[in-house]
């Protein structure tokens, strides 16, 4: 069975553009092409050695008879370590898709190891001047740059640390004595303690009346409360203290009506027999 049905171009060596410390050159694409030259639909999947370090696209897909594809390899903004710029490959699977079967994931689960066919291309990382980063040459100093990069990017990292308030402190007041020539560092010491103290005082004493006026503003909503309880309590004893006055009035007026209407008919009465 043959290595690979594909035809692949470059046919070894994948080459990518490095700087002198080995770090990959932004925006440098490198391309494969594949070509299915036969009559069965092939699909294939790319795989490599680094996948953190590359981005390919696509990294799988289905070539009809006769058709080619272009396959963009973007390497990503990291280093290449000068021990495994050897190991960097890269490599191309591909199987003849069975007929009538459209479903690509389950083709490639249930494909038997020995129908795979594999080609595999190695990687090469090229400087600016045109040297060949894999050459055992220029690895001291390779190593060397990179040494050096990785120590200033160290030193601008502790540079650009923020410190706390007391090291900043600290370190003004010695730069002072040390620049002045005279030993003023204890008193510059005590001068920026007594302010520190005198700050977190303040903060203190704050932090208290915030607390009082907290304090000072529940007991006034619950003086309003307790005052719109009051008020409300003192309406509802008004209104019960009518209700017992006016049922008695409504219980006297049939018995008022009677007496009236009594003196009335006796008037009438009296006038017939006068």
């Amino acid at each position: 069975m043959p290595n690979q049905v594909l035809t692949i171009e470059p046919q070894n060596e994948l080459k990518f553009k490095v700087d002198f410390s080995g770090l990959f050159e932004q925006g440098y694409t490198t391309y494969m092409r594949l070509t299915n030259p036969s009559t069965d639909t092939v699909l294939f999947k790319i795989k490599t050695t680094a996948p953190k370090k590359y981005c390919v696209r696509p990294n799988s897909g289905v070539l009809k008879p006769n058709s080619k594809v272009d396959i963009a390899i973007t390497p990503q903004p990291v280093y290449v370590d000068p021990n495994e710029k050897h190991k960097h490959k890269f490599m191309v699977q591909s199987v003849i898709a069975p007929e009538g079967n459209t479903n690509i994931d389950q083709v490639w689960k249930e494909i038997a190891p020995d129908q795979l066919l594999d080609y595999k291309l190695k990687c090469v990382f090229e400087t600016p001047r045109g040297t060949n980063l894999n050459d055992s040459g220029d690895t001291a100093a390779q190593n060397e740059v990179a040494k050096k990069r990785v120590a200033v990017s160290e030193e601008g990292k502790t540079s650009t640390k923020v410190l706390p308030l007391q090291d900043a402190v600290e370190g003004f007041i010695h730069n002072e004595s040390k620049r002045k020539g005279d030993d003023t560092s204890g008193i510059f010491k005590t001068a920026a303690d007594n302010d520190l103290q005198n700050a977190a005082s303040e903060v203190i004493l704050l932090r208290e009346e915030e607390s009082k006026l907290r304090q000072e503003n529940l007991q006034l909503k619950e003086e309003l409360l307790r005052l719109r309880q009051a008020a409300g309590d003192g309406r509802l004893q008004r209104r019960h203290s009518y209700g017992p006055e006016k049922n008695a009035q409504v219980a006297m007026m049939p018995w008022l009506i009677t007496a009236v209407g009594m003196a009335i008919l006796g008037i009438i009465i009296g006038k017939f027999l006068m």
